[in-house]
């Protein structure tokens, strides 16, 4: 039997056997390493010699330096420690200390599997129920001609939870958001609507349309879990209708949460690049105010406001949210209980 303190703990500290952005594609280059974390790990990483992104603990399995204080040669991370050179896999290259090492072709180091895509750094996280990665299923508007996007990302300081939860309560934009650009519209009293969609479920405004953020969908069914939704721009906006979000939510620790948002328009050709002219020019700031606004409401929540709250109606899609994460979790920990079982028996 599996208790409720040990999912809600599993839940807390980010679910394995899921792929989560780790990094902007731009933030890691071929001649420096880079240091980041996620589900409470500590990961390293940078480019090989044919330009591809590796993934190591960042761990020198020599004495335990961190490889991201190290430095890249011919594709391969060299500890600055003792010189300690590792491939991607985490196999031991070189001991420049002492020729002939036995140490030398040991695979020492834990590897991670990596892929790119639109612009962000995947990183799968094995689970015991799941230790081979799935494919990497990503949004249709990713690599799609007809899409043009620009990718975000932020450390926030509270739990990943909390910035799920945020995303899944489109009331919460006509009030918190209520002096931005678009937001500002609309009614602030309403229902809300909870239907199942294609990998999850959309949680739906019943009384408005085309006002505010009146919808959202969280995709849960999937090898990387991410939300969308929808902003309303008027005409003065520029071309490519409403202004799409896709939020992908990669806890760092049980304190801390890197989001990354890919801000999308359904445009291309001069179109696009006068859209793009646009964000840049006049709608980034704008933008980035309104992630302001969440990351000051969330990192002021208490870290335990979840065990005291008092939850309506318009907290449908939070719920269903909770649910789906608690069941996950209590599922990977039954089978990770049984399989220990069938090793000691």
């Amino acid at each position: 039997m599996i208790s409720p303190d040990r999912i809600k703990e599993r839940v807390s500290q980010g679910l394995p056997g899921q792929w989560y952005v780790v990094a902007k594609s731009v933030q890691v280059r071929g001649e420096k390493p880079m240091a980041v974390q996620a589900l409470g790990k500590k990961l390293v990483l940078w480019r090989n010699g044919e330009g591809s992104v590796c993934c190591l603990e960042d761990y020198c399995p020599h004495r335990g330096a961190p490889l991201s204080r190290g430095e890249i040669l011919e594709g391969h991370i060299a500890c600055r420690y003792h010189g300690i050179k590792l491939d991607g896999t985490g196999k031991i290259i070189r001991v420049p200390a002492m020729p002939a090492c036995p140490l030398e072709g040991r695979r020492a180091g834990i590897a991670y599997t990596v892929q790119e895509a639109n612009d962000g750094v995947f990183v799968y996280f094995p689970s015991i129920e799941k230790p081979e990665p799935p494919p990497l299923e990503l949004p249709g508007e990713f690599g799609s001609p007809q899409w043009s996007s620009f990718l975000c990302s932020a450390l926030w300081s509270c739990n990943y939870q909390y910035a799920a939860d945020n995303t899944a309560d489109p009331m919460h934009g006509c009030y918190l958001h209520a002096d931005s650009f678009t937001l500002a519209y609309g009614a602030k009293q309403d229902l809300l609507k909870l239907e199942k969609a294609e990998g999850g479920f959309i949680v739906t405004r019943v009384g408005q349309v085309g006002e505010n953020f009146d919808w959202v969908h969280v995709v849960t069914d999937t090898s990387a879990p991410y939300i969308r939704l929808d902003i309303p721009y008027p005409p003065a906006g520029g071309p490519g209708g409403p202004f799409r979000i896709l939020g992908f939510m990669t806890p760092v620790d049980e304190r801390r949460t890197r989001v990354f948002f890919w801000r999308n328009r359904k445009v291309s050709g001069i179109a696009g690049e006068a859209w793009r002219f646009l964000f840049r020019a006049f709608y980034e700031k704008q933008h980035w105010d309104v992630l302001e606004q969440d990351r000051a409401m969330l990192e002021n929540i208490p870290f335990d406001a979840r065990h005291r709250e008092l939850l309506y109606q318009h907290d449908v899609g939070v719920v269903r949210l909770r649910r789906t994460l608690q069941e996950r979790a209590k599922r990977q920990l039954e089978f990770e209980e049984a399989s220990q079982q069938q090793k000691v028996g």
